[in-house]
């Protein structure tokens, strides 16, 4: 029996299982929207930009690994979200984003609102189309649904012109089709990569969120402690290996390559899996791995692997079938005195990692009291009231370490981290694990300069009463961007200097408590240490959201404040 496209959509998404949509409602898709009202199992997030629907659909696609729908309005509306469409596609998030325009019959008309939306989302997504004729809506959905959660995941696009949503449609509904991807690479390859890596005196793996993806997590620590080898994360947001764990060294350079590159040419054998390299901002060029050191790439997207240096081993298989395959065999292929070699480099990383944190929990002992706050301080605090299983989206940047020695990403599904350069993740990010996981204490950190982004979820936070802690670390700067300019200062032999006054946030105050209250969300401001653990109690018993303006010490003071104290 015909009905109208609209209708039909609104079918098809309840058949997929979606019980989410994000969005922001625009005219183009009144109908749509107005079909989605018949199916109540289908609950629309409203949200008041774009931009915040995009990262509130990210954080949900993360917290449920499922794929989950967007609708934007038209092309302005496209044009808000494309940031965090740029987040989601580098953070491989499977959203399926909707948009809709007058119709096909306007097309040569020009008019208000009228753009190339495919042209303008397919630089942002794996796959973007236009829907043109009623006879293939549903298939055409089906179709993003499948190519946004094939492994690589990522966000699709598809626009919907009115008039073809408003036309008779006769297309069934039926469950869309997944493929599977746990697929294992020949077992000779696998015994080349081995011989490859078993010899090794100074092995190295370079791992990132293609493992928590394939949940390879068990099979990434095996493989590391059969070699003895240091891993250090590239492109990793979620949980790939224990952070705790004394083989795990931290991150390779966000930034620059040339912080990568002390490291990596170090290694006499390399394994790379789940990830791409190098995932910096301004990467090396060239000389990333030491001459003669075999490279070993594991992962599901055949384009990563050798996409700028060569790699002697390339197996497109699933991280979790292969990893469990490389351990097997390395277990056969490493001698005695092998074993022996990589139980003395885990020795030694073990007791450089505890001698590391015993001099940072020294230090932050010794600003336990300080004014303004340091914000391990606050984490200490914050671990001692979060249940064991609480979750965490962290978007704090140049806070993040002070926060993880206390909060350790080490749980898969229990710490998120931004990804993709975009800031304003942290506040939506948040809101959309909670809706993932009703049941999950959610805590999201942001900064102040990414707060202001996106404040405005926090109306949805409040009209939803979605049940999360949002804390903003308030250093009154965007901190991130004064590190860099120290580095670009040292690289090109320009002495120290007061930092553009664009890097500053203090004139005029900014007062998240108060943006906060305004959005009918219970805020405190915390700028003394005793005010830290009642402040966290009250937040944690609040039943709904609950904002903490949290305001710390600066890690890098300007030195024109410096000087104007020291004159003073």
């Amino acid at each position: 029996m015909a009905r109208s496209g609209r209708h039909a959509v609104a079918e098809q998404l309840a058949m997929d299982g979606v019980r989410h949509v994000f969005g922001n409602p625009g005219t183009v898709e009144q109908g749509l929207l107005d079909a989605l009202e018949e199916h109540p199992e289908i609950q629309y997030i409203c949200t008041l930009q774009e931009s915040i629907a995009v990262a509130m659909a990210d954080g949900y696609a993360r917290g449920a690994r499922r794929p989950t729908v967007v609708q934007l309005h038209s092309g302005v509306g496209l044009g808000n979200g494309i940031g965090m469409m740029y987040q989601a596609m580098r953070g491989h998030s499977p959203l399926v984003v909707l948009a809709g325009d007058a119709g096909v019959r306007y097309d040569a008309m020009d008019a208000q609102m009228a753009a190339d939306l495919v042209g303008m989302a397919r630089p942002v997504t794996k796959w973007a189309t236009r829907v043109t004729h009623p006879s293939s809506v549903l298939r055409v959905l089906r179709r993003a649904f499948k190519i946004a959660m094939t492994a690589p995941a990522g966000p699709v696009f598809v626009a919907l012109p009115a008039d073809v949503l408003d036309a008779a449609n006769n297309e069934p509904v039926v469950p869309t089709s997944f493929p599977v991807t746990r697929s294992a690479p020949p077992k000779e390859e696998i015994d080349r990569a081995a011989a490859l890596l078993a010899g090794a005196d100074r092995p190295l793996i370079i791992a990132g969120d293609g493992v928590a993806f394939s949940s390879a997590q068990a099979e990434l620590a095996s493989v590391a402690e059969i070699l003895g080898a240091p891993v250090w994360g590239a492109d990793w947001a979620e949980v790939n290996l224990d952070q705790n764990h004394p083989q795990f060294r931290g991150m390779l350079g966000h930034m620059f390559g040339e912080h990568s590159k002390e490291i990596t040419t170090q290694a006499d054998a390399v394994l790379i899996c789940g990830t791409y390299v190098f995932p910096e901002v301004f990467p090396s060029l060239d000389g990333v791995f030491a001459s003669g050191a075999p490279v070993v790439h594991i992962d599901l997207d055949p384009y990563q692997i050798a996409k700028s240096f060569p790699v002697d081993v390339g197996l497109v298989a699933d991280p979790a079938v292969t990893l469990a395959m490389l351990a097997d065999a390395l277990t056969a292929v490493t001698t005695p005195e092998g074993r022996a070699r990589a139980a003395e480099r885990v020795r030694v990383m073990a007791e450089e990692d505890a001698e590391k944190r015993g001099s940072e929990l020294a230090r932050d002992e010794s600003l336990r009291e300080a004014y303004p706050i340091h914000a391990a301080r606050f984490a200490d605090e914050l671990a001692r009231q979060l249940p064991a299983d609480a979750v965490i989206f962290d978007e704090a940047l140049t806070t993040s370490p002070d926060l993880m020695r206390y909060l350790p990403a080490s749980r898969p599904g229990g710490y998120f981290q931004t990804r993709g350069g975009s800031l304003g993740v942290g506040i939506p990010g948040a809101i959309g694990l909670k809706l993932a996981d009703p049941s999950a204490t959610v805590v999201g950190f942001t900064g102040d300069g990414g707060a202001m982004y996106t404040i405005q979820a926090l109306w949805t936070a409040a009209r939803y009463d979605v049940d999360v802690t949002f804390v903003v670390c308030n250093n009154s700067s965007y901190e991130l961007l004064k590190i860099n300019i120290e580095e670009y200062w040292r690289e090109q032999g320009i002495p120290a200097h007061g930092f553009p006054t664009s890097f500053d946030l203090s004139h005029p105050q900014l007062r998240f408590d108060g943006l906060a209250e305004a959005q009918t969300v219970p805020a405190a401001r915390v700028e003394r240490p005793e005010e830290i653990a009642p402040t966290i109690r009250k937040a944690l018993s609040h039943p709904g959201p609950f904002l903490i303006d949290l305001v710390i010490a600066s890690r890098v003071p300007d030195l024109r404040s410096v000087a104007g104290a020291a004159k003073a």
